[in-house]
């Protein structure tokens, strides 16, 4: 029996789960505090599920990628026992490697095979979504390690009271936006920051702009063949 979830519609799947995952991130911190916003933030792990299922053939329970949600739910579920202990934020880590791996995934299927689908044209949203939480990530973690990374950012906070600030922070860096209520205080993250700047722009003007080009093109040369 087939996936219901293919090579020709798995974006669309990707990127309601990517907005579904945002929305929920602030309502969470909006309208809960405490255990509500962790559960929020641990829902990130469907994201990542819907991610591998969309990916890979019909086999994907096999493949060893699923060792990492696996091992986020486990660390999720165990990480108010481990924050209490000293926590060394094993669920950030595992998070972000599974966003780096899932985002080099979307983009060998969004670049590197077959025609230009509108498809791809969402996995090319959904590549600049997953970066832009990639960087979330980093932020984070710079936070929590560093103490005062950024201004704007009250310190002693935990990892799920930080990351809805810092998704929030890294969309608006990631479009140039700037409002400035949250900047760079140390010289790595004002790095990072330019760092995401820059290749959102320039992600935004070659990729997705191309990608887009590819495909009206492709469309319109498909439509004069057929008249002829």
């Amino acid at each position: 029996m087939d996936n219901k979830i293919s090579h020709q519609d798995n974006f669309v799947f990707l990127i309601i789960a990517l907005v579904l995952l945002l929305a929920g991130v602030a309502m969470a911190q909006q309208f809960f505090a405490g255990t509500m916003q962790r559960l929020m933030q641990s829902a990130t792990v469907i994201t990542l599920l819907v991610a591998v299922w969309g990916s890979h053939d019909r086999h994907y329970l096999f493949r060893s990628s699923l060792i990492f949600p696996v091992a986020i739910v486990i660390t999720s579920t165990a990480a108010y026992f481990i924050e209490n202990i000293n926590n060394l934020y094993i669920h950030l880590f595992l998070l972000l490697i599974f966003f780096i791996i899932t985002a080099r995934k979307t983009a060998t299927q969004v670049l590197f095979s077959g025609p230009i689908t509108w498809n791809k044209i969402l996995g090319s949203i959904c590549l600049y979504m997953l970066m832009a939480m990639i960087w979330a990530l980093i932020y984070t973690l710079a936070q929590l390690y560093a103490g005062a990374a950024f201004n704007g950012v009250e310190e002693g906070l935990q990892w799920h009271q930080l990351l809805p600030d810092f998704v929030y922070f890294s969309f608006v860096t990631i479009t140039t936006l700037g409002f400035g209520d949250i900047s760079p205080s140390i010289p790595m993250t004002k790095f990072l920051v330019y760092l995401e700047a820059t290749v959102g722009q320039f992600y935004l003007a070659i990729l997705v702009a191309s990608l887009v080009g590819g495909r009206v093109t492709n469309r319109s040369t498909q439509e004069e063949a057929n008249h002829d």
